[in-house]
């Protein structure tokens, strides 16, 4: 368990250092900038980090073992969005897209870096025997999506809920669904 959650952790720090070393590190946390970025960037960590865990587990299968614990940060996690919409309603901001083109942005970025700790994780599950591969690969997908929004979020300098809510949660349910596609067909023994 230590070394397959070790090789999705060295991933997801590998992508925080790429990302550091190209776009560099937001500096709002140290100048007492950020009202929503701990929360929301933390939030989107456990529920990668219980993703992955999850994930790692599925490698040895056991009976009896249930994964109620993430669907309760699932469901922690749509507050995001959910309160952003509401919030955009009540102020009247849901046609306006000012910040769409910076949003697509994160999107994509927070998209794309979520694939080392993919790859780690397929890595991890082909040497295992999971029993249920497509829930595998579902997780697979959330664990990526999420720990590589993450990652991305570390830079972003937006803090507000519409932004973090929307667009660094959007990576985790499509990572989500990508990994239910593509995944299973590359974990199969």
């Amino acid at each position: 368990m230590r070394h397959g959650l070790a090789l999705a952790a060295v991933a997801t720090v590998l992508t925080i250092a790429a990302i550091a070393l190209w776009q560099g590190l937001w500096s709002g946390p140290a100048d007492g900038q950020a009202a929503i970025f701990f929360v929301a960037n933390g939030l989107i960590a456990l529920v990668g980090l219980a993703s992955a865990r999850t994930v790692v587990r599925m490698a040895a299968p056991r009976v009896g073992v249930r994964q109620d614990g993430l669907r309760w940060l699932l469901a922690a996690l749509a507050i995001l969005p959910v309160t952003a919409l509401l919030l955009m309603t009540l102020e009247g901001m849901v046609g306006r897209h000012d910040d769409v083109t910076d949003g697509l942005n994160c999107f994509i970025a927070g998209t794309l870096s979520g694939v080392g700790v993919a790859a780690a994780l397929i890595v991890w599950l082909r040497r295992g025997a999971p029993v249920a591969p497509n829930l595998a690969a579902f997780y697979t997908g959330i664990a990526a999506g999420a720990l590589g929004s993450f990652a991305h979020g570390l830079s972003c300098p937006f803090d507000t809920i519409g932004h973090l809510g929307i667009w660094h949660v959007a990576p985790v349910a499509v990572s989500a669904v990508l990994g239910r596609v593509a995944v299973p067909a590359l974990i199969r023994w």
